[in-house]
């Protein structure tokens, strides 16, 4: 069974499809959440391509699959022991037909060329839906800053940006976090970027500490904003997040702060999770204890219990098994499989808003559209990081600081236009304005593809 066999169209897409699809997968071999990427957007677009034949014509889709620009590059950097550490550096930059290359770096183990070419793709489509001028970009290392000092993580940043900043600029590439990128990390590549151009440049980054340059909300906003969308998304039935039970994967930026702002809407969250197990507490996370063990010291999930007395840590199965009404999958990609979707499921679940990229597989995403609950995926849901960097760029541009509440305003703005836009898009192509996941890849696809028709053939 191909990934089209659900795909009733006329052959001529179909065929078109079939052989993007195909020539993705020869062309990028072992790259399997790419594909998987590229799988899910692709077999979405099949409707808009029968009214649109030009992008076919055009050869859209064969450009949008190719990166513009793939850097890949050591990273040589002296321990605390003064032995010499090598690791591998990354950026992909994906598309700038809306505006520079814009996205995260993620510093974890697993960080190869296929996942930063998965994450640069999906935000082709999550930053096209923002509405801002803003390409996509991903990028990178396989450097682990966990239990590593100030010092180590400092030097290794250094050296990151030592190669990386040829290929950045305010109106080229402009980076931001992600996992294992917080401001510790923003800042001494800022430093070393400042160091070695020798002017204060201070778009060329974003994430950026409040007192140099940042933006209000930038640290709160991925998470704030996959809260925002879910509660739009229930508000289509009539429901609301007061008196929810929410499970939240994961415990780090995204996860802790999609935990504050349900429990603010009146949800209580009741779980999440880190890579050795799960917290359950009945009585709601302490959101100010969660950050207090994560954020300044940097402790393992495990620790929480200790100072909760209506909390447990438990190392088997998975936080998803907790019965609730909504889910924020938060932590990584593809951590939410087909038994996790059925569990949760069979326990009455309601509402899933992805705040990590891609967090659930293709044959979870399935079940749960099969099951007919609200479902939001990541290039949607989890926009609101991405925007909130755009608009410290606009802040940067105009040397100028907003306040947390005109920031935060604008970041709910910004995710009830995406969620009207997708269902807009969902209902003129599919006829459901509930499905989000055409919704989300036709309405991101056809504002990239339009630039890329005005622009030529580049």
């Amino acid at each position: 069974m191909t990934v089209l066999d659900s795909v009733v169209r006329s052959d001529d897409v179909t065929d078109h499809l079939t052989s993007v699809i195909s020539a993705v997968h020869r062309r990028s071999p072992g790259e399997a959440v790419f594909h998987q990427a590229v799988d899910e957007v692709l077999t979405a677009l099949a409707p808009v391509l029968e009214r649109h034949p030009e992008y076919i014509d055009a050869r859209i889709l064969e450009r949008l699959c190719e990166p513009e620009r793939q850097v890949l590059f050591r990273v040589p950097w002296v321990d605390d022991r003064g032995d010499v550490q090598v690791n591998r550096g990354y950026r992909v930059e994906f598309n700038s037909a809306l505006g520079p290359f814009k996205g995260g770096l993620r510093f974890h183990p697993t960080v190869d060329l296929g996942v930063i070419r998965f994450l640069g793709f999906e935000q082709i489509f999550k930053n096209a839906l923002t509405g801002q001028a803003i390409g996509a970009g991903k990028g990178g290392s396989d450097f682990d800053p966990s239990g590593r000092s100030d010092g180590e993580v400092m030097r290794f940043c250094q050296s990151f940006v030592t190669e990386l900043y040829r290929h950045l600029g305010e109106h080229t590439d402009v980076p931001a976090g992600d996992i294992g990128v917080g401001v510790r990390e923003l800042g001494f590549m800022f430093g070393q970027y400042k160091r070695i151009v020798n002017r204060f440049e201070a778009g060329v980054l974003t994430g950026k500490g409040v007192g140099w340059s940042g933006s209000h909300a930038r640290t709160e906003a991925t998470g704030y904003g996959a809260v925002i969308f879910l509660r739009e998304m229930l508000a289509t039935r009539g429901l609301s997040l007061d008196g929810r039970r929410a499970v939240v994967s994961g415990s780090g930026n995204v996860a802790i702060y999609a935990i504050e702002k349900a429990q603010e809407l009146g949800a209580t969250v009741v779980g999440c999770s880190d890579s050795s197990g799960y917290v359950v507490d009945d009585a709601g996370i302490d959101v100010a204890l969660l950050k207090e063990i994560k954020e300044v010291r940097r402790e393992r999930l495990s620790t929480y219990v200790a100072q909760r007395s209506s909390a447990r840590y438990v190392t088997v199965g998975s936080v998803f098994d907790i019965p609730c009404d909504v889910v924020l999958p938060s932590a990584t990609q593809n951590e939410l499989g087909a038994d996790h979707a059925a569990t949760l499921i069979r326990n009455g679940v309601i509402a899933v808003s992805e705040g990590a990229n891609m967090p659930c597989t293709a044959a979870a995403v399935a079940a749960f559209r099969d099951a007919g609950l609200l479902f939001a995926p990541g290039k949607a849901a989890n926009a609101g990081g991405v925007a909130t960097s755009a608009l410290e760029m606009q802040q940067n541009a105009a040397r100028t600081s907003w306040t947390w509440h005109e920031t935060q305003d604008r970041l709910d703005e910004i995710m009830r236009g995406i969620h009207g836009h997708i269902r807009d898009t969902a209902a003129t192509y599919t006829s459901d304005p509930d499905d989000y996941v055409s919704g989300a890849a036709i309405g991101g696809f056809t504002r990239v593809a339009d630039a890329m028709l005005a622009q030529g053939v580049v």
